[in-house]
């Protein structure tokens, strides 16, 4: 390292293009208050009923190392979402995956497409590889000519707004990427909610998965990333070594089998999210969702705070997507448990 940059880091300067230094955190949803029912996070209120007991077996082995190559929770990670285990790159939680597929994707200089709104840690993940990120409506992505980008990402269904891409265009947008030689990176987060399928497997993308959503454990950290060929080599090699505690491998084992769970899950969310949209349609304008959580428009920032504090109010937590990119008048909120919807419900007076 340059001597005047080791002692700009021992002062606390920083450099002007420095893109740790220059890239602030990205606020999230989530309440770290037990006393308030928290509608900010898109997690399940619930997860399989087994968890506590499979972590508590599985913490004595948290004394040793972990056998590192993951078997036994690649093997269940590969027939959930329909590829071969050998492609499974266990991370802990999906934006570890997320930063594991850009840090051996993009190279100082190069751009990578990003969908707005969306995720925003998309474009602080290009950024910290010294990369630029370059924003495209997000309904527009599948338009953008890939070539000469290191990398597109998409999210599916995409967050805040919570729409699926087509299948079909997105598996022709998938071979247009290869054609290009640009790599796709598909962050699948709340792809479990929906029926439809992974691209997992499929060459030239880079799919990054979460136990986080589905399964209600974001605290635990676990995910994995699914890559073929010299993309899933590269990945691999890159992988931190015990990228996973033995307790959240073994929890993240059985969720990935509990097929019922899953299904329930899918069933209750496809109940409460229209009955959820049609009321709060009384007040907001409401997006279209394929995923747990909806997106609504108050009209103005103001209305934003008068609902948020509404809420509040009456302890509840919903998520202000002002933080996102282009959005100055809205709100998020989950899609919780029927007598906890009602609960949200009444207190925004729909």
């Amino acid at each position: 390292m340059d001597p005047d940059a080791v002692d700009a880091l021992l002062s606390g300067e920083s450099d002007d293009d420095d893109p740790v230094a220059d890239d602030a955190r990205v606020p999230h949803g989530s309440s770290d208050d037990r006393e308030v029912l928290d509608f900010s996070a898109n997690t399940n209120p619930t997860y399989p009923a087994a968890v506590p007991r499979i972590y508590e077996t599985a913490l004595p082995t948290a004394r040793e190392y972990p056998a590192d190559d993951y078997s036994a929770f690649r093997v269940p990670a590969g027939e959930y979402v329909g590829c071969d285990p050998e492609s499974v790159i266990p991370t802990a939680g999906g934006l570890a995956a997320i930063r594991l597929a850009m840090g051996t994707v993009v190279h100082s200089g190069e751009s990578v497409l990003v969908p707005a709104p969306s995720f925003s840690e998309y474009g602080r993940e290009v950024r910290l590889q010294g990369g630029e990120p370059e924003f495209v409506p997000h309904d527009e992505l599948l338009d953008a000519d890939p070539a000469d980008h290191a990398m597109v990402a998409v999210c599916n269904p995409n967050n805040p707004t919570g729409e699926l891409y087509d299948p079909a265009r997105l598996r022709e947008y998938a071979d247009r990427c290869r054609r290009a030689e640009t790599v796709l990176l598909v962050d699948e987060a709340f792809l479990d909610f929906t029926e439809d399928a992974s691209l997992a497997g499929e060459d030239g993308v880079i799919v990054a998965r979460s136990l986080t959503k589905m399964f209600g454990l974001p605290g635990l950290r676990a995910g994995f990333a699914v890559a073929t060929g010299q993309l899933r080599e590269r990945l691999a090699a890159a992988r931190l070594t015990w990228s996973l505690s033995e307790p959240a491998a073994a929890v993240g084992a059985h969720c990935l089998r509990q097929t019922e769970f899953v299904a329930e899950t899918r069933q209750r969310i496809a109940r409460e999210r229209p009955r959820m949209a049609s009321r709060l349609g009384d007040r907001f304008d409401v997006f279209e969702s394929d995923a747990p959580f909806l997106l609504c428009d108050a009209g103005s920032s103001e209305a934003v705070d008068a609902a948020i504090a509404e809420a509040r109010d009456h302890d509840i937590a919903i998520r202000d997507a002002r933080t996102f990119r282009g959005l100055d008048s809205h709100f998020r909120v989950a899609v919780r448990m029927p007598a906890e919807n009602d609960r949200l419900l009444a207190a925004l007076g729909v």
